[in-house]
């Protein structure tokens, strides 16, 4: 299986790297993905990361859809991600096409509600940033929880949810038994 991890300058480094972290100890294929123009991304807290490849070198490889994409939060990271229309066009299809799609922070309130795809849904982010996702989207917001898996969307609350929300990803594309062996492994409470 194939999943797609995006990144911009002042992503949150917590919401990127866990999920790429735990995805790849279940054996998927992660591709740490930036939406700028630079592989290397400096995060919200100043940490640089060197990216797998770009999304522009990612979109001109054509090929079939990844299984699953995660957006993280941070700021100004979510808002350089949500500026990004071939962003939010890939995280579209995606969705029509029943792939599972992921948001952290304020990315569900800021990316996912740019696509459309929070109304009719359960779904958290990071407290308070539920009014910026629209009044029809609003609805359906679950506060004080980790992450909310509704259909084909999982989304998180913020920095110190990075762990249940990845290992809910895990989870749902590797079940039940990669999901143990990675708790165990890695002494998750």
């Amino acid at each position: 299986m194939k999943v797609l991890v995006l990144i911009a300058d002042g992503s949150e480094e917590i919401e990127v790297l866990t999920p790429v972290d735990y995805l790849r100890r279940a054996n998927l294929d992660v591709t740490l993905c930036s939406v700028s123009p630079s592989r290397t991304v400096t995060c919200s807290h100043g940490v640089s990361v060197n990216t797998d490849m770009t999304l522009d070198s990612f979109l001109s490889a054509g090929g079939a859809l990844p299984d699953a994409i995660v957006v993280p939060g941070g700021m100004p990271g979510t808002t350089n991600i949500a500026a990004s229309d071939a962003t939010l066009k890939l995280i579209g299809e995606m969705y029509k096409d029943k792939k599972l799609v992921c948001a952290i922070c304020a990315a569900p309130a800021l990316v996912l509600s740019k696509c459309n795809l929070l109304a009719g849904h359960k779904w958290t982010c990071y407290p308070g940033m539920q009014s910026q996702a629209g009044k029809e989207s609003e609805a359906g917001y679950q506060e004080g929880i980790s992450f909310v898996h509704d259909g084909t969307l999982i989304t998180g609350r913020g920095p110190g949810a990075a762990e249940e929300f990845s290992m809910e990803i895990v989870k749902t594309l590797c079940g039940n038994e990669s999901y143990e062996k990675i708790k165990k492994g890695s002494c998750q409470r």
